[in-house]
């Protein structure tokens, strides 16, 4: 039984940056013994592990757990003791498939930091039916992709429900303000991508479609997010955003898992905000044309900002709805810290202990945050996590 169990969150990837940020959350929110969630830091190396550990200050009696994706029979021990494996040892496609399946197989829950929608999709494909029959809740995306905009949309769509008595048909997503950088990660995720469709052309289409992680049903033709354009409701000029690939396949796989609360003709879409005028679509333009993960300068998995940086980051998305009548309503989702580490680090650190500790009225599957965890994760992030939901109008 999973409620057994050793410990209830192994951090799988201690040992490299977001991992680190990951296991120094959880000792200083949580620490260790008595009251405190059971917790272990899990990598490669026990040197590196115990050299980890004595960096972040994390207590001596900090659990240690030598696991390596090359050793299938050390994934699946390290499976075993734990009621959730929290892992950010990515790109996911290159180290993910042995994990995955030893949860699936154990029944263990899981959770990571996946924005690889290809992957994500030979995952669902593969591992659903068996997930469902073992218990294992297996939650992809639970960092800045795509918590903040799964979650957004669906404290939004409690909003629009009670207000009006029916959801939005028509959400837009608009990140109105963002200090910080993208992880290294990410950028190795892409890469990785590209290779994959070089060798399966077949991806593109799931990779182009926002309903590329919904299998079997193929919503309405969603609104262009490709080109700057003129927000008539915002007033100012919008340009595409670099996760909204990933975010709103997570949107939509949200509403499909839920049995439609949004409604089968839903659409969604997200983008960058500028500014009214010329100077706005110049921005708009300009911001088309870069390259948000930063060409070869970017930051290589393992590395990322200082935690000067990481402390002055923030994010501010606001959510427009509107219902088929015309009635609307906006939220906005406020994090305290940069996107890509300090809140991720935090957000899937929280996302762990909501499934291991809150408990949820759903079985085994293939999951997302919104669908598997909503409000008890809304809750922990508010009291937790320096994340904010707060209805504007």
């Amino acid at each position: 039984m999973v409620d057994a169990r050793e410990f209830d969150v192994i951090i799988y990837g201690s040992t490299g940056y977001t991992g680190r940020l990951v296991a120094e959350y959880m000792a200083k929110q949580y620490g260790i013994g008595g009251d405190a969630p059971k917790w272990a830091m899990a990598g490669r190396s026990i040197e590196k592990l115990e050299e980890v550990r004595a960096l972040i200050a994390a207590p001596k009696e900090t659990p240690l757990v030598v696991a390596d994706s090359d050793d299938a029979a050390s994934i699946d021990m390290m499976a075993s003791r734990a009621k959730v494996i929290l892992t950010t040892v990515g790109p996911y496609q290159l180290y993910g498939d042995e994990l995955v399946a030893a949860c699936v197989k154990n029944g263990t829950h899981y959770v990571d930091l996946c924005g690889e929608p290809g992957w994500m999709r030979a995952k669902i494909d593969e591992h659903q039916e068996a997930a469902e029959k073992s218990g294992a809740q297996i939650c992809f995306s639970c960092g800045f992709d795509s918590i903040p905009f799964d979650l957004g949309v669906v404290m939004l769509q409690k909003e629009m429900s009670k207000r009006f008595g029916k959801p939005a048909t028509r959400v837009k997503g608009r990140v109105r303000a963002m200090e910080g950088t993208f992880s290294g990660g990410t950028a190795a995720s892409l890469k990785e991508t590209m290779k994959a469709i070089a060798k399966n052309p077949g991806l593109v289409k799931i990779l182009a479609s926002s309903f590329g992680l919904t299998p079997g049903f193929e919503g309405p033709d969603q609104p262009n997010m490709l080109l700057p354009k003129k927000d008539k409701t915002l007033d100012s000029w919008v340009a595409p955003f670099i996760m909204a690939a990933i975010n709103t396949k997570n949107v939509h796989r949200t509403n499909y898992l839920l049995d439609f609360p949004y409604g089968q003709e839903f659409k969604y879409d997200e983008m960058v905000v500028t500014s009214p005028g010329e100077m706005g679509k110049k921005a708009a333009e300009m911001i088309a044309k870069a390259n948000p993960l930063g060409g070869e300068d970017s930051p290589k998995p393992g590395e990322g900002p200082t935690k000067e940086e990481r402390e002055s980051g923030y994010y501010d998305i606001l959510f427009l709805g509107e219902t088929a009548d015309g009635d609307t309503a906006s939220l906005c989702v406020k994090g305290d810290k940069d996107p890509g580490y300090g809140s991720t680090s935090k957000m899937i650190a929280e996302a762990a202990l909501c499934i291991a500790l809150d408990g949820n009225k759903h079985g085994g599957g293939i999951w997302t945050p919104g669908a598997l965890m909503a409000k008890k994760l809304v809750k922990r992030l508010e009291d937790n996590a320096g994340l904010s939901f707060t209805v504007e109008n």
